[in-house]
């Protein structure tokens, strides 16, 4: 059976999305999508419009958020479903993590120019959401700038590159991610500070696309489960069959929810499209979900 769930997708609110809630939904019902569910980064503020929009389509959109937070200092992403999203609380993250990224955005730009890149700054500014710049959009400037048309290192990024699927990601976690030449720590909320958060406003914390940080490591889990973690996001667009085995395995010896989610974004990962992840039993991550509610 077609897949018809997708819990893991972002509008333009967050600052590497590419269509507003409104357009999102209609792309949700021409991919088949019937649960569906808006993630933006650290904000809830597309997902009254997405909600209204999906029901006039007749498709269910549940509120979710997707934090980054922090867990002995690896970065982390956790999804909440269901949470209020009038909470002040919720508010209050939001401000804090945008305030950061701000911060962040300038000495990004300063870490980048420093590794030889020409950049033009108006052009990236141009792009920024809410003065947030990401190594996403310095990649899409970095890579349409002619000064740079002879660098060596973006080769690998343009047409045919080994890294040309999904081009301006794949620049961000060779750059700008963590342990990267031009990566920007954040102080961002402790990851069992944000579990019991989400759980005071009514959400349920399901860990996004573990295999894209964690790996399979056994450890970290243990830790987010034992600090009230209630889901894992089991099928992603990260997870190759070997990684969704594991933690479906996981999922099951510990009694957690498993989702699926796509992380669709738009232009900066062209390859991933709406519910295209292999989810082959989405009836029953459905009412397990439902159930939890």
């Amino acid at each position: 059976m077609k897949n018809w769930i997708d819990l893991h997708m972002h509008s333009n609110i967050s600052s590497d999305g590419s269509y507003s809630p409104d357009a999102l939904m209609q792309m949700c019902v021409s991919a088949g999508l019937r649960f569906v569910a808006v993630t933006d980064h650290n904000s809830v503020r597309g997902v009254e419009e997405a909600k209204k929009i999906a029901a006039r389509l007749d498709i269910e959109c549940i509120s979710g958020i997707e934090f980054d937070c922090q867990l002995h200092g690896i970065n982390l992403h956790l999804l909440g479903y269901r949470v209020d999203e009038q909470s002040d609380s919720l508010k209050t993250i939001e401000h804090d993590v945008l305030q950061k990224e701000k911060n962040a955005s300038l000495v990004l730009i300063e870490k980048i120019k420093a590794l030889g890149f020409h950049l033009d700054e108006e052009a990236l500014w141009r792009l920024a959401v809410e003065d947030v710049i990401t190594g996403e959009m310095l990649a899409e400037v970095i890579l349409q700038d002619p000064q740079n048309s002879q660098m060596d290192i973006l080769t690998e990024y343009r047409t045919g590159g080994r890294r040309s699927e999904n081009a301006f990601l794949n620049f961000y976690w060779d750059f700008c991610s963590q342990g990267k030449p031009a990566y920007v720590p954040i102080d961002y909320i402790d990851a069992e500070a944000l579990i019991s958060a989400i759980k005071s406003i009514g959400g349920i914390p399901v860990l996004a696309h573990p295999g894209a940080n964690i790996g399979t490591d056994e450890a970290p889990l243990l830790e987010l489960i034992d600090f009230g973690l209630v889901g894992i996001e089991v099928y992603s667009s990260y997870h190759r069959a070997d990684t969704v085995s594991f933690y479906r395995q996981i999922a099951e010896k510990y009694h957690l929810l498993q989702t699926a989610g796509s992380d669709f974004h738009g232009k900066i990962k062209p390859s991933i499209h709406l519910g295209s992840i292999c989810c082959p039993e989405p009836e029953l991550i459905y009412a397990s979900l439902k159930e939890s509610f």
